[in-house]
């Protein structure tokens, strides 16, 4: 133990590893998860070791964590501020009001310390952020002496383990179960009815590939086609189709447009699946590949920045540019933010959507600038990633007095508002301030274990006290806090807002921020379709509820 005490920085990857083993174990469809296995693990080992971490630990790699949060999230937030989206804003108010109204009755119905009510909301909540934001801001409190501010944060952490579990379970239980039940709904089939009615396009997993791929090439042997010449024959077939490549025995000829096939020619024809095969009927039988005749193509991602191309559609973008039809350029993919978009031509695109080029690297070079920039994601930028958790802190410093009452972002809120703001200003373009969506995923995840890891380290030896004090009412309060504001959700939901089964399951689901529960209610629907409602309101809290940490304190603190 004394290597332990004496080496913190060993105890708390050591708490990051096993944490994360405990997480990983799984009863039915529930899985603590790293986090709060992370947390369980320190509090034991904080209490056993009594070593010491510094606080300036937790300060940045809890800024790191919530900059990235609001920086992968910022897109989808901003995307989702629309008239169409405003039905699921009210659900995320019903969750915001009724878990801080909870939280502020239960701190002054059972006189539960700052720290206490703070850990209750974050875990009953399911919002490990909660945590970072509410124990930065009781150490900023007034009037409490350092031993009350280490005590106070310690609750935090305590509550949150224990409303955590409980919480967890509900959520999952109650959107995967009893809810398709008591709106007398086959979660299954609602969601294949509200897919037919409303798809428009299927999509894969992270690793499926399509079986069909839309592009192309075939080679085919000139039996049909003598005497016709390359521009007639993709004239015929029309823009989806372009002559890449002439094999006459042992040449390779440029494929002009005024050049004549002959019997026994081998063409490359490159373009839509469906044309390409159309393309073996006017030519001839088509052929295994012929070594010399097939011609590389280049991909590059484009990113919509021109505003002349903005809301326009596929078709129109490419009868406007006709170096898509003479260089044989074709779009294969859409993407608007995390989102793909089918590639079709009445696909309307916007500032910065990204399209997926495929064809000859001088068509491409020719493209781009008339579509805007190409996309820079290959590594992070560090100067615009530095500027925003700098800009960040510096908001979090800014002090409101609302009446008597003093309220500050802090670091955690701050960080969290530039980060929306930086990662929606970076996708208009997506030019400048790169920051890979897997760099991004691991900074986060680090920047929240590491931050937990420190907070149930110090809050070890005073967990147990706590524990003893309130075993009963954390339990209570965990499963209080998920099914009230879910059934008020739940009501308003499907009677005054007429959302449909599936996707209100699904947006309780994201309202709580729980990736479990929307794992299970996608299990229990077969299908994807829950996940539409989620992923707005998701958004939504994941922004809103980490200030709720603040404010509780704020209130309770004054």
């Amino acid at each position: 133990m004394g290597v332990l005490k004496d080496h913190p920085e060993l105890v708390l990857f050591v708490s990051l590893a096993l944490g994360y083993l405990l997480g990983k174990l799984r009863v039915g469809p529930l899985t603590l998860g790293g986090i709060c296995g992370t947390l369980i693990v320190s509090l034991l080992l904080g209490a056993w070791t009594k070593a010491q971490v510094s606080g300036d630990v937790k300060t940045v790699f809890f800024a790191l964590f919530i900059f990235a949060l609001g920086y992968m999230a910022g897109p989808q937030f901003f995307r989702n501020l629309t008239k169409k989206s405003l039905r699921f804003f009210v659900l995320c108010a019903i969750e915001l009001a009724a878990v801080l109204g909870i939280a502020f009755g239960l701190a002054k119905w059972f006189d539960l310390d700052v720290g206490t009510a703070s850990g209750i909301l974050a875990g009953a909540a399911t919002e490990s952020a909660v945590v970072g934001t509410a124990t930065e801001s009781i150490g900023k409190l007034s009037g409490l002496s350092a031993q009350q501010i280490t005590e106070y944060q310690g609750n935090v952490a305590t509550a949150y383990t224990v409303c955590y579990l409980f919480g967890l379970i509900t959520i999952v239980l109650y959107t995967s179960q009893i809810m398709p039940m008591m709106m007398r709904v086959n979660l299954r089939d609602a969601a294949r009815d509200l897919w037919e009615r409303t798809r428009s396009g299927g999509s894969l997993e992270p690793d499926e590939r399509p079986a069909l791929p839309d592009m192309v090439g075939r080679t085919y042997l000139v039996t049909t086609a003598d005497g016709r010449t390359v521009g007639d024959l993709e004239s015929h077939l029309g823009d989806r189709v372009t002559v890449e490549s002439v094999k006459r025995g042992s040449k390779i000829l440029t494929p002009a447009p005024e050049l004549e096939l002959t019997l026994s020619d081998l063409v490359l024809v490159v373009g839509r699946r469906a044309r390409t095969i159309e393309a073996g009927r006017l030519i001839g039988p088509e052929t295994p590949g012929v070594p010399g005749l097939d011609s590389p193509l280049a991909t590059s991602q484009v990113s919509i920045t021109r505003k002349a191309n903005d809301g326009k559609t596929i078709d129109q973008i490419q009868r406007e540019n006709p170096e898509f039809l003479t260089d044989g350029v074709y779009i294969t993919d859409v993407t608007r933010t995390d989102t793909d978009l089918p590639a079709n031509g009445d696909t309307v695109v916007h500032r910065g959507d990204v399209l997926t080029l495929v064809g000859a690297r001088s068509g491409l070079a020719k493209l781009v600038g008339k579509l805007g920039s190409v996309v820079k994601n290959d590594a992070t930028d560090f100067i615009y990633l530095g500027l925003g958790i700098a800009a960040g802190s510096l908001l979090g410093q800014v002090v409101v007095k609302f009446g008597s009452i003093p309220m500050s972002l802090g670091t955690g809120g701050g960080c969290l508002i530039s980060g929306l703001l930086f990662g929606w200003f970076r996708s208009r373009s997506q030019t400048f301030g790169a920051f890979p969506p897997q760099a991004a995923a691991t900074l986060k995840d680090m920047g929240l274990a590491v931050f937990i890891a420190c907070t149930g380290l110090v809050s070890g030896p005073q967990a147990w006290p706590l524990l003893k004090e309130y075993g009963a009412l954390l339990p209570f309060a965990g499963i209080a806090m998920v099914l009230i504001p879910a059934s008020l959700s739940l009501l308003v939901g499907r009677k005054l807002l007429k959302i449909e089964p599936p996707l209100l399951i699904g947006a309780i689901a994201g309202q709580q921020c729980s990736t479990p529960a929307i794992t299970a209610v996608t299990q229990v629907a077969q299908s994807s379709v829950p996940m539409l409602g989620y992923t707005i309101t998701y958004a939504l809290s994941n922004f809103l509820l980490p200030l709720t940490g603040p404010v509780l304190v704020g209130v309770l603190g004054s």
